[in-house]
């Protein structure tokens, strides 16, 4: 009875010793590795120290002067002679649109040309004969008044004489307005066939200056309307970058700006360029703001595809000395900005006000921290007041 008695207390004996082994088991996980677990963190200590802001955007190459070639009315594409990349002189014939009765109307404006100076001609002809028989109607009123001063004739014939010099006077005005008219009508033809043959040269379209055919928007035979796009001109020598900023960083741009550019084409490659232009008007949907970065003289050769991205870097001046913290470590609460500061080992919520910040996650701290506070970088969970925290160098598990 006793051998089964003392079996009985060691069967109870290991059930016990094993339910505490559970019990602290359980209570070890649920305060190390479950919800009662401390968060794992990784923390910084507040430095003292100068930030380089810098904005980052994405840029688009273009040309600064370009021109679009196209007909002023509508019409038929006759020939072209130049393609895409040719370099083109000023004045060079770059096509011709087909002129269809033009030719035949500048044909009729010469005939009519020609006959309004025939016309001209015969007026100053009535003119000087009309000159002629003034000046013998003038004579022979001279001599008629000396015979009437004599009493030689009667005062009838003299005044015949004198009818004939006002007929004659007449007809001088007459051919003078005749000679006028004459020459306003040259003028006018004159006028339609210059403007018969601006019409005809419209047709040619010269190159407006020396550059590079970028774009060929139709061909023989195509139709186009009036100021539609024929070839489209650049000037390679005035090549930039048109960069858009978001407006919530645009704070601190200018002219002159230092700019690092990086092509699509070259990423091994950073190009020195500088703010050209500030556009004034502003993109209200995307919230924009558009700026020009043309590249040092030296380098501007580097730009030889419009329509290429760049990224570029604006480097804003250097901020005053501040503390400074990952902007990694900064968080939003309940709308306010500020980070979790390490207090004898508990978290605390501290508010800040934020300066300047780098693009390497560098930000400074105007107000709320202290050089030499440790606040909080990276959490495993959000964190809460007062919460139990551990310290790590990583969150990351070692493999």
């Amino acid at each position: 009875m006793s051998t089964s008695k003392t079996a009985l207390w060691r069967k109870r004996l290991i059930f016990g010793t094993l339910a505490v082994a559970a019990l602290a088991l359980v209570g070890y996980v649920f305060t190390q590795a479950g919800p009662l677990a401390p968060v794992r963190v990784t923390t910084t200590t507040v430095t003292n120290g100068t930030v380089q802001p810098a904005i980052f955007g994405i840029g688009t190459v273009e040309a600064r002067t370009s021109w679009n070639l196209g007909p002023t009315a509508t019409g038929r594409v006759l020939s072209l002679a130049v393609d895409v990349g040719d370099t083109v002189q000023a004045g060079q014939v770059l096509a011709e649109m087909d002129p269809v009765d033009q030719d035949a109307r500048l044909v009729a404006l010469d005939a009519t040309t020609q006959r309004a100076r025939s016309a001209q001609a015969a007026a100053q002809a009535q003119l000087t004969e009309a000159q002629a028989r003034r000046r013998l109607a003038a004579q022979n009123l001279q001599r008629n008044q000396s015979l009437a001063d004599q009493q030689f004739i009667s005062a009838s014939a003299l005044e015949s004489r004198q009818t004939e010099l006002q007929q004659a006077d007449a007809a001088v005005a007459a051919a003078r307005a005749n000679v006028d008219s004459s020459a306003r009508e040259l003028e006018r033809a004159q006028a339609e066939r210059n403007g018969g043959q601006s019409q005809r040269s419209v047709l040619r379209l010269r190159a407006p200056a020396q550059g590079v055919v970028v774009a060929r928007n139709a061909e023989p035979g195509s139709t186009l309307t009036a100021g539609q796009a024929l070839l489209q001109i650049i000037d390679p020598t005035s090549l930039w970058v048109r960069m858009r900023i978001d407006q919530g960083r645009a704070q601190g741009l200018g002219m002159g700006l230092p700019a690092r550019v990086v092509l699509r084409s070259r990423p091994g490659a950073v190009l020195d360029g500088r703010v050209a232009r500030l556009e004034a008007l502003a993109d209200s949907v995307a919230e924009e703001r558009v700026v020009q970065v043309a590249l040092a003289p030296g380098q501007a050769g580097a730009l030889a595809t419009v329509g290429e991205l760049a990224e570029i870097t604006l480097d804003l001046p250097a901020a005053a000395s501040a503390p400074v913290v990952p902007n990694a470590a900064v968080q939003m609460r309940q709308g306010q900005s500020g980070v979790w500061r390490l207090q004898e080992g508990v978290p605390r919520f501290a508010p800040v006000t934020l300066g300047a910040a780098s693009l390497d996650g560098q930000v400074q701290v105007l107000q709320g921290l202290s050089v030499g506070d440790t606040v909080v970088v990276y959490s495993q969970a959000p964190l809460r007041e007062g919460q139990r925290v551990r310290v790590q160098d990583t969150l990351v598990a070692e493999k």
